[in-house]
Parts: C-alpha cells; sequence; structure tokens
C-alpha cells in the first residue's frame, strides 16, 4: 500500500497542474481511505465507472472528466449527490486530471493518441493543438480507415482537402474550436474529439480534412498511461475500465 498524499504530490510534480487556467479543481475531488493499494482509471467520473471501481476493490479513482466544473450547479443533490455518496460510502478517492493531462508531454492524452494512431514526429504546435506526420501519405479515406481500426469508432469525416494526407494536427476531446490553429498551419488534416456545426464549413470552405474521431474516444489513453506509470512508481495495482460512450 501506498500513502493516497504520496500519489498525490507526485501526480502534481508530474503534470503540474498550476501551470494550467482550467475549468474544475485539478487533483483530490472526494476524499477517501489514507491508504491505496489499487487504482482504476476512466474517462469520466460516471455512476458507472464508480460502480466498476467498487468491485473492483478501488482505493483511488483516477479520471480526465470529475466534478465541479465552472458554470454548473454548485449544490450536491440528485446525480450528483449519488455519485459523492457512492464514492463517500466506500471510502474510494476521486482524483481528476484534465487539461494538465491533455498536453502533458508524456502521459498527455495528445501524445497518446498520436502513439495510438502511428503518427510520428509528435509534438506540440499552438496551445493544446499537437502537430506530427504520416510515416507514408495517405488517402483522406484510408486515414479515416486507419483511425476507426485504432479507436474502435468510425469517425466523422467532413472537409476538402489534398488527395493525400501526410501532415496532421489533433487535439482531443471538445477541441472542434481549434480547427483554425491546423489551418493558419497549413496542415492536411485536423482531428479532435466533437465537431459543431461551423466546423463543417469551416473544413470544406478551408481545404482541411477534419474527422470528429469521438470524445470519448480519443481520451482514453492518458489516464491509462498515468495509472501505468502510478503502478511502476508506487508498486500497487491498476486497472483501466473502459465505460463505452458513444460520443
Amino acid at each position: 500500500m501506498t500513502n493516497r498524499d504520496a500519489i498525490l504530490v507526485k501526480v502534481n510534480q508530474w503534470l503540474e497542474p498550476e501551470n494550467f487556467q482550467d475549468y474544475c479543481p485539478n487533483g483530490l475531488q472526494v476524499e477517501g481511505k489514507n491508504d491505496v493499494n489499487t487504482i482504476v482509471t476512466g474517462v469520466t467520473a460516471s455512476m458507472e465507472l464508480i460502480e466498476a471501481a467498487i468491485a473492483a476493490g478501488a482505493d483511488m479513482i483516477l479520471v480526465h472528466h470529475g466534478y465541479f466544473w465552472k458554470g454548473e450547479d454548485q449544490r450536491i443533490r440528485g446525480m450528483k449527490r449519488d455519485r459523492i455518496k457512492r464514492l463517500l460510502d466506500n471510502d474510494i478517492n476521486l482524483v481528476a486530471h484534465h487539461l494538465p493531462l491533455d498536453d502533458h508531454p508524456e502521459y498527455g492524452n495528445n501524445r497518446q493518441l498520436a502513439d495510438v494512431l502511428g503518427i510520428e514526429n509528435a509534438r506540440p504546435l499552438n496551445g493544446l493543438v499537437w502537430e506530427g506526420e504520416l510515416p507514408a501519405p495517405l488517402s483522406p479515406e484510408k486515414f479515416g480507415l486507419q483511425i476507426a481500426r485504432a479507436l474502435h469508432r468510425e469517425p466523422l469525416i467532413v472537409g476538402n482537402g489534398k488527395a493525400e494526407i501526410k501532415r496532421v494536427g489533433w487535439c482531443t476531446g471538445a477541441a472542434q474550436g481549434f480547427i483554425n490553429t491546423a489551418i493558419e498551419a497549413g496542415l492536411d488534416a485536423y482531428i479532435s474529439g466533437e465537431i459543431s456545426e461551423p466546423t463543417t464549413h469551416t473544413a470544406r470552405e478551408s481545404g482541411i480534412h477534419y474527422y470528429a474521431a469521438g470524445h470519448h474516444a480519443t481520451e482514453r489513453y492518458g489516464v491509462q498511461a498515468l495509472g501505468k506509470a502510478l503502478e511502476k512508481e508506487f508498486g500497487i495495482k491498476h486497472r483501466f475500465i473502459d465505460c463505452d460512450n458513444p460520443v
């Protein structure tokens, strides 16, 4: 077993959340037991994940999407009350890291997605957007198939760009608004998780291929990498639980 606070200190050292202006508190959100033997990681702290973590004997749940988002109802009632009660009744710590986990150069969602999709020379471009190159140029259709095979989810493809894709930009999750960063950099394609109505027109009129590959599907990998790192660092058990989400 490892002390909870030692884990929190190490994660803060790695992710440096103080360097981000985020939409939620990063770090410990719900306090549980002091000693941690088993960590369950997942994308979102839904009731489904909580129940699965309880069944797995988790002492800590580590997620990308936690609670207490800016602008939401601050009252502990309804769905929020039920989730938090299950955590407290089972003495489970809930730890969440949002933007710090997106952008980390080793454990981050952007870094990990590049590895999953086979994008080479992955590096930050501007803000949270990353860029890289495919090993060999692919047609838009073949690149879409590559994404579908890797993420087990067929992406939505829009836009009018080059006949072959080589230079790619991406940002996981709800990052469709960053498509202009990819356009300004002259990239052949841009990937994010979600799409909004204006994104289609932007892609069509700006000569770029756009892939909406799924918010959940693109953000499975950061928490897994972080959980594996903690398992190695502290000798504790780690298990990733994937609660399916079509969005």
